[in-house]
């Protein structure tokens, strides 16, 4: 993903998967209604120990060009 061209959206995490990868379900009003995501987690969110489980809403950052995969930036509270 190049730098600065990316879409950032609000999402909802649905599954917890192997290797720190979640699905989300995006819901932004832009995007189709049951849109799954598959993101991983950015390396601040690691290198502070955030935890995601199901449930949590995160923003996410999608390749303009393939938008079934992503990174997530930020857990909201």
């Amino acid at each position: 993903m190049a730098k600065g061209n990316k879409i950032d959206v609000d999402g909802v995490v649905v599954e917890t998967l192997p290797s720190a990868c979640f699905n989300v379900r995006v819901t932004d009003p832009n995007f189709p209604n049951n849109l799954i995501v598959r993101g991983h987690i950015s390396g601040k969110m690691r290198m502070n120990y955030i935890r995601i489980i199901p449930g949590d809403r995160v923003k996410i950052e999608l390749d303009p060009n393939d938008i079934s995969k992503g990174r997530i930036t930020f857990r909201y509270k």
